[in-house]
């Protein structure tokens, strides 16, 4: 493909060979700048009109995922709107990573299929063999997702309980579950501006936690993200690179995954119209 920015900085694309009656898979992460969801609407749509047969937009991180309902008086539900932008561009499937909110499958009216980070995330610790490990969920929302690597891990499991009180801005209060002396793994989808993670840590610390790891699928590490994370008492941070960092950004004790893999058979099997879900068999699937 080629894409270029006109002097004003309107996008460009064109693709540089015959796609006509082909099956298309358009990898495009949809995070901040908007651009990036601008460009992956406008590839879809050259291909739909260079006639490809099935045009798949694959999407590691869905942009947007946050905004998935009205939680206020006279704001977007902006993840709906993306959905809606997505398939009416031509997106004939959509192929995604870890949504913030699963209920975001249902926002689109073509078919979805849906990967988890988890079983890459899981048997790279596995093979660390942490001792005396606690996996510990930063929220009420994200516990499915933690009993889902405890189960896996054959470990305990414990959750923090956090308040909202603005916009990436959170209080945790307390801590339900036994970590003192423990290897605690805290799991959650997205690191964004990491105040809740921190705080989360300093209440696990305080509750004679040890070793602090986490995992997380989505790096976008916004605003000062990077400097609490360096100062933060985290022996090991696993992320994916479903959002492509810059050296900047990455710290000593930051552990890329890849995902290329997983995306790379999920896509296979698109292709050849076989079972997603046999990619997730060991104790049913995720989360």
């Amino acid at each position: 493909m080629e894409i270029k920015n006109f002097s004003d900085g309107e996008l460009w694309v064109k693709y540089k060979e015959n796609i006509r009656g082909t099956d298309v898979f358009i990898i495009q992460s949809t995070h901040a700048p908007a651009e990036n969801l601008l460009e992956l609407l406008i590839m879809i749509d050259a291909a739909r009109r260079a006639s490809a047969s099935r045009i798949t937009a694959v999407i590691p991180y869905f942009g947007y995922a946050r905004q998935d309902r009205k939680d206020q008086p006279r704001v977007a539900i902006s993840s709906k709107l993306v959905a809606n932008l997505i398939t009416k561009a031509g997106a004939s499937r959509i192929l995604t990573l870890d949504l913030h909110a699963p209920q975001i499958q249902g926002f689109f009216d073509i078919p979805m299929d849906h990967l988890y980070a988890a079983s890459i995330f899981i048997d790279y610790i596995n093979n660390l063999r942490l001792p005396d490990l606690v996996v510990a969920s930063p929220d009420i929302g994200g516990i499915h997702l933690a009993r889902a690597y405890a189960s896996r891990l054959s470990s305990e499991l414990a959750m923090l309980n956090k308040r909202r009180i603005g916009h990436n801005v959170c209080n945790i209060t307390e801590l339900i579950g036994d970590v003192k002396g423990k290897n605690v793994l805290i799991v959650d989808d997205i690191i964004d501006t990491a105040g809740t993670l921190v705080n989360g840590i300093k209440v696990l610390k305080d509750k004679g936690a040890q070793n602090i790891y986490v995992a997380c699928t989505h790096a976008v590490l916004s605003g000062n993200a990077v400097e609490l994370l360096k100062e933060a008492n985290i022996t090991k941070i696993f992320m994916s690179n479903s959002i492509n960092l810059p050296e900047a950004k990455k710290t000593d004790n930051m552990q890329i995954l890849c995902l290329s893999k997983l995306l790379a058979e999920a896509i296979e099997r698109i292709h050849e119209e076989r079972s997603i879900s046999d990619l997730f068999p060991q104790k049913g699937p995720l989360p």
